[in-house]
Parts: structure tokens; sequence; C-alpha cells
């Protein structure tokens, strides 16, 4: 430690902008961290929704020159504005995303030319600029002003920078439907530009469009929805949270009354913030609500971009709730090292990537600046150091594909740079270290620069109070100044330890589980009747409540049980409500007992110089062999490539493979025989390589490999299955180092403390050269396959496990049994759901391989539809299963 001003702070030696940007991806618009390269959109297999952020306009170097800043690089940000000047081209013919060209690039050089001005006045630095970086963003204003060309003033999703919307050759303008964070997230960007150019147009389109939206809530709960259509106003989804979709929107009614001082936006703000405090807090969770229905919860778990809520309470002046959320979030990360794209009300992962999200390190930031407490610098310590372990690759930091594995995904977001890279070094840098007042600017929703002065500049717009004309606020939920931390922690530095105290062992030792809004009007209520996970079909107790419940139990005659409900015939509406709760948890018992009956995806992890444990691959695991979840030390060897290559007869250079992990492609004959053949020839482990040319785990599901049909007790060795791309890293490997040694394990394991002093001394020569790739995904499906040439597809996941539900009610179901536990003998364990452990499986198949294609027809389907007379409430179940973030 070290003390400065009264207040301790980690030492930390930032490795921040050692990131080889210029050396491997300029210009493109972001860089390709495993393979060393620049993601140009079009060259690269499509992301779909992803690829929207990318312009061809050299996105993570705009997104990133306030950051240059910040960080006291002002030589490298004088050369970085040069090379956006010189380089940068905004008239490209390429469709993008409003939202995301708006907070990155709009905002970037926005955020960029308030740091120049702010150089040039102190007259060391950028003497030479004259508003270069402020044409630049006007040229782009104007290019997004066609996407508001509707009825509504609600933007399209989409433009082109060149040809606009309903151009011919646009190749958009047909959308319907945008997010509210979408629209919403416009007004900080669109203000500045008015107030540094003068032109009020883009204050006024980016008002009009908060002003629809505010028009639009629903009027009874204040809340609004998450897509919206953009030319009738009708929310699509019905569904409410503080998560993806609506995050910011909530974020930037709060800013711009800061930056702009237009107390409407501050009144807006309020009356939804009252409500999310009403419905969608049950500390230290959020949960998504109805809004027609802000009683009933709308799904059991949390996306992780919800983590920027606690830093937008500090703002606010709420500290204790955003102390809680804040501390279930780190005990989150602490589990899992990162926080999973979304996870549970029980802390099981839900989806399991780790784009490198920076909200939680945002929200640490603004914690220790209200708190002054040194915790949050010991959190801040801890990101750190997780993403110097597990992130950390040759050419820069890669996202996680699977923070369970600790693979890694070929990707580095420009907001990586943009905004983490700036929270944590905030966190820890002095006041002597800035060379001017961060206090003096407003932080976008991507971390950008505006400084407060522009709300008496340039005022264009008449301000217009129209909320209270809706609603009635009580004037004790106003606070016009910023909340002063002596009365937010008056005599008492120990405030915020006592609130994080309580959940210290959230995670891991308790399963918290939303209250239901029934039981909150009856203060301290019964809990729900019945749960799921206690059902049995044979208890006359049981199906008493059932009944009650509005919930009948139908014998089929292929000896399965329906569960069917109507709301009509249960005794109450609150009765009516613990049914469909008990619906929605029937139907997710199901489906995630069919998923633990599959085997999770397995890691190959490069541990030989240059590599060391930084590069690790998500393999197919296999139905036969060495099961390497009980063998957690996992099998380590040197590969090498067999001949012939397809194993498929005797090993010729047995002298080779013995003791080696065995490399062979995929094909002409069953994996299990290949297995045999090289465990024959002394092998210690094996990897098949798809010999599908160009397949990847980031377009395709896992493979999981299934045995012949025979008895395979006489395999011992470890198999894992590896796609071309992800196998080509190990082969390049060989090529270029020859001696190449892996580890074959159910998750990737810290990297040896030898190896990373090696490792420090050598990565400077040796990183230009790494080649590498990342794995699969936990959302997509693992598909177990049976090699051969020939044969029909064998489903062994259950497909009647849910039954097709009538248009009128609300059914699923089960097995007929007298003690009704679904699924696996586990369902029957008395733990609590999230003592489980944190290696959940993802969504599996298993079928037999048939000309190496891959069978979709067995997905089990959603429910249509549930209860036609709740129909708003069953699309919010429905969309648990559907929708992304």
């Amino acid at each position: 430690f070290k003390v400065i001003g009264g207040a301790m702070a980690f030492g930390v030696v930032f490795f921040f902008f050692d990131v080889p940007l210029f050396e491997h991806a300029y210009p493109a618009d972001e860089l390709m961290p495993l393979t060393c390269r620049g993601r140009v959109r079009g060259q690269e297999p499509s992301r779909g929704d992803v690829d929207d952020a990318l312009g061809k306009f050299s996105l993570t170097l705009i997104d990133t020159l306030d950051t240059l800043v910040v960080l006291n690089k002002t030589k490298e940000f004088e050369e970085a504005v040069k090379k956006v000047i010189k380089d940068v081209n905004l008239d490209n013919d390429i469709v993008v995303s409003v939202f995301e060209t708006n907070i990155r690039v709009l905002g970037g050089l926005l955020g960029g030319h308030s740091v120049a001005i702010m150089l040039k006045e102190k007259g060391e630095h950028m003497q030479w600029y004259n508003g270069e970086l402020l044409h630049m963003a006007k040229e782009l204003g104007y290019k997004l002003l066609p996407a508001f060309n509707t009825t509504s003033g609600l933007p399209y999703p989409r433009v082109n920078l060149k040809f606009g919307v309903r151009h011919p050759e646009a190749r958009t303008g047909t959308e319907t439907d945008t997010c509210t964070a979408c629209a919403g997230t416009l007004i900080l960007e669109f203000a500045a530009l008015s107030r540094f150019t003068g032109t009020s147009i883009f204050e006024e389109y980016a008002r009009k469009a908060l002003d629809f939206i505010w028009e639009k809530r629903q009027r009874s709960s204040n809340l609004v929805g998450v897509t919206i259509n953009i030319h009738t106003g009708d929310w699509v989804r019905k569904d409410s949270g503080v998560g993806a979709g609506i995050d910011s929107y909530y974020e930037y009614l709060l800013k711009a009354y800061v930056l702009l001082g237009d107390d409407s936006f501050l009144e807006r703000f309020n009356t939804h913030y009252d409500a999310i405090m009403r419905y969608i807090s049950q500390p230290p969770l959020l949960l998504d609500v109805h809004i027609h229905k802000p009683m009933l919860n709308a799904r059991t778990w949390m996306d992780s971009l919800l983590a920027f809520f606690p830093g937008l309470q500090v703002l606010k002046g709420d500290i204790r709730p955003a102390i809680e959320t804040h501390e279930m979030l780190y005990q989150v990360i602490k589990k899992h090292n990162f926080l999973p794209e979304a996870f549970t009300t029980d802390f099981r992962v839900h989806w399991a990537q780790h784009p490198l999200r920076p909200e939680f390190a945002e929200s640490t930031y603004f914690l220790y600046k209200a708190t002054g407490d040194p915790y949050y610098l010991e959190v801040g310590k801890t990101l750190i150091e997780n993403l110097n372990k597990y992130a950390r690759v040759p050419c820069g930091f890669a996202a996680m594909k699977d923070v369970r594995t600790g693979s890694h995904e070929d990707r580095m977001d420009s907001f990586f740079l943009a905004e983490m890279f700036k929270y944590l070094y905030l966190l820890f840098a002095d006041k002597e270290d800035m060379i001017f007042d961060i206090e003096d600017y407003i932080f976008t929703t991507e971390a950008h620069l505006l400084p407060l002065w522009l709300s008496t500049t340039n005022q264009t717009i008449s301000k217009k109070n129209t909320t209270t004309e809706y609603t009635e606020l009580d004037d004790s939920n106003f606070d016009w100044t910023c909340p002063n931390t002596q009365i937010l922690f008056p005599n008492d530095p120990m405030f915020a330890q006592s609130i994080r105290e309580p959940l210290k062992n959230v995670v891991d030792k308790s399963c918290p589980r939303g209250i239901s809004r029934a039981e909150e009007s009856l203060g301290s209520g019964p809990k729900p009747p019945l749960r799921a996970r206690d059902f049995m079909a044979s208890n006359p107790e049981h199906l008493e409540i059932l009944k009650k419940m509005g919930v009948s139990l139908i014998h089929l005659k292929d000896g399965r049980v329906q569960l069917v409900q109507h709301a009509v015939q249960a005794a109450s509406s609150l009765d009516a409500e613990d049914g469909l709760r008990f619906m929605q948890e029937m139907i997710e018992l199901s489906s995630q007992q069919q998923k633990e009956q599959q085997l999770p995806p397995r890691a190959v992890q490069i541990v030989s110089h240059p590599f060391f444990g930084r590069v690790v691959l998500t393999a197919g695991p296999a139905q036969f062999g060495m099961d390497l979840s009980k063998h957690k030390s996992g099998t380590r060897g040197f590969v090498v490539t067999i001949k012939p290559y397809n194993g498929c007869s005797e090993i010729t250079n047995p002298e080779a493979v013995k003791e080696k992990i065995a490399l062979m492609q995929r094909g002409q004959c069953m994996f299990a025989e290949k297995a045999r053949n090289i465990q024959k020839a002394g092998a210690i482990g094996g990897i098949v390589i798809d010999d599908n040319e160009g397949s990847s785990s980031d377009t395709a599901p896992l493979f999981q490999m299934a045995g012949d049909g025979k008895n395979t007790d006489d395999i011992t060795i470890p198999m894992l299955f590896l796609f071309n791309k992800e196998g080509n890293i190990i082969l390049d490997a060989i090529r270029e180092y020859e001696a190449v040694e892996v580890l074959l394990s159910d998750k990737a394991k810290d990297r040896d403390l030898e190896m990373e002093n090696m490792d420090q001394k050598l990565s400077e020569n040796d990183s230009h050269k790494q080649n590498s790739e990342e794995a699969s995904s936990a959302s997509q499906d693992v598909v177990a396959v049976s090699e051969e040439p020939e044969g029909e597809s064998s489903d062994v996941t259950d497909p009647d496990s849910l039954s097709p539900a009538h248009a009128d009610s609300d059914s699923v179901s089960i097995s007929d049994q007298d003690s009704y536990t679904p699924g696996t003998d586990e369902a029957s364990t008395p733990e609590p759901a999230c003592m489980q452990g944190d290696n959940q499986p993802q969504e599996q198949k298993t079928e037999t391989e048939s000309n190496s294609k891959v069978n979709w027809d067995n997905k089990v389907q959603p429910m249509e539809s549930i209860l036609a007379d709740w129909n708003e409430d069953i699309e919010a179940f429905e969309m648990m299963e559907k929708d992304e973030l």
C-alpha cells in the first residue's frame, strides 16, 4: 500500500497501452488479439448485430482519444488526432448502428475535441489544432440525421453512412423496432454537438426522441419496455429492467440534467427511479418485471449490463442500494473471475461469455469517489489481476468465450480501451497524476468527456417542463444538488462496510429468492405454497394446492403427466400468480435438468513458450475415455501429428506418438476407432481436428464425440474435439515453434509462476509472433456426433420433456412417477440450487453424424402460448428462452 492524502491506494503498475493497435490492426476498426490482426467488416465471418458497430472508420482509435489524455499520454494523443484527421473517412457505403456510432464515434470525436481545446488553452500541446475533430463530428451528425425520418421522432436502429435510410442503395430502413436505450441514448452527444457548433437541429432531434419515450411510458407503473415500434410507439417487448435494452436511457436522463441544467430531465429520472426502486429493485438483485403488471417478475436472471446501475445510484445519491448491488456483483466475479454475460438469481451462469465489459469497473470508481473506502481499491486490484491473468494474450486482451472454462474469443471491443482503462486508471490516480480536473467533465455512457460549461453555451432550445402534467411528484424526491459525502456518511467511515457485510457470502452460502409482490403487499406473509422442485405427483396435499392455483394434472397415454393451468379456475388472483410462477419454475427445472444430462465443454490450453497458458481453446468432450472432470490435474504433454493423419489404421510413427498427445483429422472412421489406434501407439491423449475447412466455434455449435455403439471401457485416454480454425492454431504453433505443449482439462488452469516470470522477459520479443484463436460460447449448443460415413440421426435427448401447450393454457409434461424428481437423481438432492457448483453444462444435443452435417431438428421448441387471459405475462416467460443481449 501507499498512503496518499489519508486514503490507501494500491501502487499498481499499469500495463495499459501496451496493446499493439498500430502495429497489428490500424486502420481497422478493432484489434483481434488472438490472431494479431485487424477486424475489417466483410473480411471476417459475420457476427450479426455485433458488427453493426464497425463502419471502417478506425473505431477503436476514435473511441480511445480522450483516454490517452486521461492517462497523460499527450504526445500519443496528438499523433492519434493527426491520424484520425488524415486517414478516417466517414462517407463509407456501410450500414451501421445509430446507437453504437453515436456513443463510440460521435462521442469519441467530441471527447477528443473537448480535451484537445483544453490542452491548447494550457499552451503546451495541440497549438496547431483548429477544431478538426469537431468538423468531423458535425459531418457524422448530419449522416445520422436521416435515421430520424419517422413520424414518432424515434430513429431507425441503422443508417447507411453514404446513402442514409430510404435511398435504394441504403440496404436499411425496413426495420420497425428499436430498443429504448438505442433511441434514448442520444441527448448528451447530440446536445454537445449543438452547443459546440451552434447548430440546434441535433439537440432538437434527440430531445424529440426522449419526449416520445416519456410520453409512451406505462402510466400506472412509470416504467418503459425494452423494445418499441418506431412508427406507432407500441411496446414490442413489455418487460422492463435496468439492464440490456434500457440501461443508458435512465443514465442519460440524469446526466442530461447535469450537463444541460434542464429540470424536466431530473423530474423524469426521479419518476422512473421511484418506479425502479418500487418494482425492479429486490436488494441486492435487480429483476425485470412487466410494465403493465410490475408485481410479476419477467425473468429469473440478470444481465451484466446492469452493473452500471450502482454508479448511477451514486450520482443520484442513493448509496445504500448501490453498495448492496455492487457487493453482490463482486461476489459473482470472485466466483467466476469475470462477470458472466448473464447469471441467475441463485448465481449460476446463464450466459457464459464476458466481452471485457467495463460497467462494473465504472461503478467501482464512483463508489470509491463517494465513500473513499479503500475496499474499492481492493476490488479494482482484483479486476486488474484477473485481466492480466486470464484475458491478456500476446497481442492485447481477449474477451472470454466462457468464464467457466477460461476460453478466449478473438475479440477486443473498442469500449475496453475507451472505458475499462479509463475507469481503472482514475480509480487509482491521485489528483497530481492528472493534467486536468476530471470534475469539470461528465462521462457519457462510453466514458467520453464532455465539459460542464456546455450548459451555458448556445442554449437554443426552449425548456418545456411537461412532466408534472402527467404525474404528481413528491417534492422531497428532488434534490437539486449533487450529494455530499459528509451527509451520506456522517462521522461513520464504516458505513459502507456495515452494508456490505451481510452480503459477503450471498453467492456461496445462500440462494436468495425474489420475494413475490403479493408477499410484499402482505408484509412478512407466507412463502409461495409450492415450489416446482418440491412437487410430488402422488402427494394429495400438493394436488390440492395445484387445484387452488388453477393447475390441473392430466395423465397422458404415453405415461407422462401434463400440467395445465387456467387462471380463471384459481381461487384468487394471488393464487393465479403463484400458479404462473409454479409453471415457470417447472419449465425451467425441466430445461435445466435436461442440460445437466450432457457433458460440459473442455479446455485445450497451450502452456509452452511463448504462450504459457494464455491461449485457451474450448474443446468438445467425448462420451468415452478419461473423464477430465474427475482428473482435476488434466493431461499435459507435447503434441504430435500422427501418421496416417486420419488415425483410422495402425499408427506408423508410434515412436513419435509415445507419451505424447496425438493430433489427428476427423473423418473416414469412428472417433472411438481413432482413440483405440493412438492409445495402442502409446499416446496419452488425443485431439481430433475438424476436416471441414474454415469451421469455427464462432459460427457452429460445439461437437460432443459419441462412441461407436459398442463398449468403450477399453479407451482410457482423454479425447477432445477442435474445429478447423481452432485446430489450425495448434498446427501453426507447431510449424513455428516445433515443441508445443498443451494441457487437456475440464477448465483452464492458472498459469505457472515460473512461466509467468519467463514470460515477462520474453513476451516483448515474441508477442508479435503469436497467432491464437478462441473457442465456443456457453450460449451455443454442444452437439455429440458419432463419426461414421453414413448413418441415421439418433436423438438421445428426450424431445418430449415439454409437451406443446394448448392455445389457452399453460402446460408442461413430466414423467409420471410417484415421487416427482424430473431428470436426473441429483434433482432430488435437498441442496439449494446454487450449491451445485459453477460448472453448469451448456445446452447440448446428442446425435449421430451423417455426412458431417449437424442436425438442428431436435431442439425443444418454446411454448407458443400460455393462458390467453394472461398473454402479456406469458410473453416475458417465453422471452427468457429466446431473447439476446
